[in-house]
């Protein structure tokens, strides 16, 4: 099987050197073995959010300040994760039914976003209809991605990403660790 290696001057993902700008892809049968990390690494900080919802409603944290995070959370990076899905990767699937289960799924979350109550069954629910998601998309969705995106797509998808940055540094109200 041949190995190519692609060199990435933009993006984020370490090569190994903390100083270096180059960024390295293995490539299998043409296909970049590193294909969705990105994204599936914001799954991770997904979920983190998740956690955080749970923690905070567990240790009885005002519900209106778990809300003013869900709310910046929305704005400042899911809403854009939601729209890279929708609009550049799932298209790659067409409109079978696991992708149609996907975006059903993020308009249901969109609305208990959206709902502006701070009423804790709502924001229990939020959390776990988002991590529900979340494996789904990891163990189903992006697995058929990965078979049927070309290597091009997958580089593609990558770069598009790094777009996606959550300024997490900029939320001060770390309710989650009282």
């Amino acid at each position: 099987m041949k190995e190519f290696i692609f060199l990435m001057i933009i993006g984020k993902i370490n090569s190994g050197s903390p100083d270096s700008n180059t960024y390295r892809f293995k490539m299998n049968s043409s296909k970049p073995q590193v294909a969705l990390n990105s994204l599936s690494k914001d799954h991770d900080e997904s979920l983190k959010f998740c956690s955080r919802i749970r923690n905070g409603l567990s240790n009885k944290v005002k519900p209106e300040r778990i809300r003013s995070y869900t709310d910046w959370f929305k704005k400042n990076y899911l809403e854009r994760h939601f729209e890279t899905e929708e609009n550049l990767i799932f298209p790659v699937l067409g409109k079978n039914v696991r992708v149609k289960r996907a975006i059903a799924n993020h308009r249901r979350i969109r609305k208990l976003l959206s709902c502006g109550c701070e009423n804790e069954k709502v924001l229990h629910l939020l959390e776990e209809e988002l991590s529900r998601y979340i494996r789904f998309e990891e163990r189903t969705l992006y697995a058929e991605i990965k078979k049927l995106a070309t290597a091009e797509q997958l580089f593609e998808f990558e770069k598009l990403h790094q777009n996606l940055h959550l300024p997490e540094e900029q939320w001060k109200d770390k309710f989650w660790l009282e």
